[in-house]
């Protein structure tokens, strides 16, 4: 048999100097030696390592596509040390989050609150002026959509589950989620 495996390495820049010199060693030899002298096989792993390094510049509205990718690379080298760089197959650059993507991010993580929901026999209907205000609120320039969980959690989940517990919501629901003004009502 021949697994494959991902791995997964989120913001490597802020790893320990010692993780990069094992990471030397898989990436050249495909394989790691521990201190006992066992060795694991990386050959069918993909290994993915993501950094945040120079995302200021991406998010630049006064450069270009070339200017920024250059200013990301000098970021990059600039932290990495070129017998590391040299072992990537490829470094990929990504767009910043605009604030227009929220939405599709907002549907999906609703869309697994519904579904956990319905596995309790709770039915929650979400109006499009409740997604949009989510959306609005959940977003960060900076961040981009990692608030998003903490919104929908503190103004969805947690007064949905205090309706619950106190027994506020008939059998089954449904519970509508709605805007109504500066916040979201549930019913």
């Amino acid at each position: 048999r021949r697994p494959y495996t991902v791995v997964l390495f989120d913001e490597i820049e802020k790893a320990h100097p010692d993780v990069f010199n094992v990471l030397l060693q898989v990436l050249d030899d495909g394989c790691l030696t521990d201190g006992q002298g066992h060795v694991v096989n990386f050959r069918n792993t993909l290994v993915i390592l993501t950094s945040n390094l120079g995302s200021q510049f991406l998010g630049s509205d006064s450069m270009d596509a070339e200017a920024k990718r250059l200013a990301v690379m000098e970021a990059v080298r600039a932290q990495f040390r070129p017998e590391f760089l040299n072992r990537l197959d490829e470094i990929i650059l990504f767009r910043s989050l605009a604030e227009e993507h929220m939405g599709r991010i907002v549907n999906i993580q609703l869309d697994r609150l519904i579904k956990r929901a319905s596995r309790q026999d709770l039915a929650i209907d979400v109006t499009e002026d409740a997604r949009e205000w989510l959306a609005r609120r959940g977003y960060d320039p900076a961040y981009g959509a990692r608030p998003l969980k903490r919104v929908i959690q503190r103004e969805v989940e947690n007064p949905l589950a205090a309706l619950v517990l106190a027994g506020s919501i008939p059998e089954g629901g449904p519970v509508r989620v709605s805007c109504d003004g500066d916040s979201l009502s549930l019913q």
